[in-house]
C-alpha cells in the first residue's frame, strides 16, 4: 500500500501544479478578440455608438506578414482596435473586414455553429443600452430583458452585425 501511495502522491501534485503553472505563462490579463465584419463601418458604428466601446487605435497588416503569419493566404487587411475603456488592462475587441469574401453568421441561436458565439457584457444598468438599442433599430432577442436569480440583474441578447451575440447582464432602473 505504502509503494502505490508513493506513486499516487507525485501524480496529483503535477496534476495540481500544472494548472498553476499556466496561470504563470501568460505576460497579461487581457483578452484580445479578432472579428471578421462582412461591413467594417457597420460594425464599427454598432460597437461604437450602440455598445459604447471606444476606438483605440488601428494598425495594417501587409501581404507578407499576412501569409507568413497565416492570418491569411496573403490578403493584406485593416484593424480597427475597441476597448470597453481606454485602459492597459483592457480587453481589445479587434474588427476588420475582407470585403464580401466573409459572410456574417447567420445562425439563429447559439447551438447552431461551432467556434465563439457570444460575449458577455456586465453593465451597471441596462437602461441606456436598451435606449440605445431602440435609437438604433437594435432587436433584442427572446423575450429579453430576462430576470435573473432574485431579479436584481436581467439578462438581454442583441445581435451585432457580423452575428455575434451580444450578452448584457445588469440592472434595470
Amino acid at each position: 500500500m505504502k509503494k502505490n501511495l508513493t506513486l499516487v502522491i507525485p501524480a496529483i501534485l503535477l496534476a495540481f501544479n500544472t494548472g498553476t503553472m499556466a496561470q504563470n505563462e501568460f505576460s497579461g490579463k487581457q483578452t484580445g478578440i479578432g472579428m471578421v465584419c462582412p461591413d467594417l463601418e457597420k460594425s464599427m458604428d454598432f460597437y461604437l455608438k450602440v455598445i459604447g466601446m471606444i476606438r483605440t487605435g488601428g494598425f495594417e497588416v501587409d501581404e507578407s506578414f499576412a501569409k507568413a503569419s497565416g492570418l491569411s493566404n496573403g490578403v493584406p487587411f485593416h484593424v480597427e482596435v475597441l476597448k470597453l475603456e481606454d485602459s492597459p488592462d483592457a480587453s481589445t475587441w479587434k474588427l476588420m473586414s475582407f470585403g464580401k469574401e466573409s459572410a456574417p453568421n447567420r445562425s439563429e441561436f447559439i447551438q447552431d455553429e461551432a467556434g465563439m458565439q457570444y460575449i458577455t457584457l456586465n453593465v451597471t444598468s441596462l437602461n441606456p443600452f436598451i435606449a440605445r438599442f431602440r435609437e438604433h433599430g437594435i432587436k433584442m432577442l427572446g423575450q429579453t430583458p430576462v430576470p435573473l436569480g432574485n431579479g436584481e440583474r436581467h439578462f438581454v441578447l442583441v445581435r451585432a452585425p457580423e452575428g455575434t451575440f451580444i450578452e448584457l447582464i445588469g440592472p434595470l432602473e
